[in-house]
């Protein structure tokens, strides 16, 4: 296959369940049935969780009771958020090897002290044993770029308003989190699931009568210890764009962005200004938002409502990881 498109995307109401099979299966539901597909159609599945998080081991093989036993099926998974589980389907079906993908992620946050876990990506002999949580890490970042003159608080507020509806004004008047972070400046954590079905060339077409066709996609990483870098720049974001084959020529950009100043770190690091229309993080479903931005991006090209579109994952601390994909009406 040299052609992969989106065809189907569902994502939970990020309700708290006890466990990941109930939140999977009705979004495994939803997702198959907008992409016109029957479970035993997909080919390859591919998922994306937190095993530590879950607080057991191959916490993921329990989740594939949502799947079924029957038939037998080809089976991956990753330790982060699931657009990296969609990465590699996106390369399991270029090399001819499935036609047909559904990625999945899921987390449950509520489940344990999320930001000790947190904690515990960072440098594991000078910050981890600090247990800085993951509020202050990034009130770090934001308190950087604001002393640099990126951008001022007013800013941060002004994407809280626009994604609330409410009022900048009114939310400056609000106290501090973390200084200079208030609680609309944090993206919610929660539980969730959500899913994307992929498929190849011809067989997209089939299903789907306006596939979101992925022309692009690539991750990059910055080092993990904070002080190792720029915490004002997104080298990583950078040159995933650029691999990826992001212009200015997109329609909505769905960012990954768990806080409001790193959405405005994030459109400098990307180059995206002008008409393009910007999806902020709606919660931040532990190792599903990423995924959850492509599918939303998605959507917008399936509905007629985009020509082109562009979304951003991240994963580490401080934006240290971060994957793009541009996805467009025509292949």
């Amino acid at each position: 296959m040299s052609e992969v498109a989106v065809i189907g995307f569902a994502a939970s109401d990020r309700s708290v369940t006890t466990s990941g099979v109930e939140t999977l299966v009705p979004v495994f539901e939803q997702a198959l049935d907008r992409a016109g597909l029957g479970r035993r159609e997909v080919d390859f599945w591919c998922s994306g969780s937190s095993d530590y998080l879950a607080g057991r081991a191959f916490s993921f093989v329990n989740a594939v009771d949502a799947i079924g036993a029957v038939p037998p099926i080809a089976e991956s998974h990753v330790e982060m958020d699931a657009a990296w589980a969609l990465y590699e389907a996106y390369l399991k079906i270029l090399a001819g090897e499935a036609e047909t993908a559904l990625v999945y992620g899921f987390g449950k946050a509520t489940a344990g002290d999320v930001h000790r876990v947190l904690a515990l990506q960072l440098d594991p002999y000078t910050v981890a044993p600090l247990w800085p949580d993951a509020v202050s890490v990034a009130a770090l970042q934001a308190r950087i770029g604001i002393a640099a003159g990126l951008f001022t608080e007013r800013d941060m507020a002004e994407v809280a308003a626009r994604d609330s509806g409410g009022s900048a004004e009114e939310l400056l008047g609000h106290p501090y989190l973390a200084d200079p972070l208030r609680a609309h400046d944090v993206a919610r954590v929660t539980d969730g699931a959500a899913a994307v079905v992929l498929a190849g060339g011809e067989r997209a077409s089939r299903h789907r009568e306006r596939p979101a066709w992925i022309t692009g996609i690539a991750h990059r990483i910055d080092p993990q210890g904070l002080g190792e870098r720029d915490l004002t720049t997104v080298p990583s974001a950078s040159a995933a764009a650029r691999d990826a084959g992001l212009d200015h020529d997109v329609d909505v950009v769905a960012l990954h962005a768990p806080f409001t100043h790193q959405e405005l770190l994030l459109r400098h690091a990307l180059g995206i200004t002008g008409s393009s229309r910007f999806i902020g993080t709606d919660g931040d479903a532990m190792f599903s938002a990423g995924l959850s931005r492509i599918g939303a991006a998605a959507e917008e090209i399936m509905s007629g409502r985009a020509e082109r579109a562009a979304a951003h994952a991240t994963s580490g601390p401080a934006l240290q990881q971060n994957l793009i994909c541009v996805l467009g009406r025509d292949r």
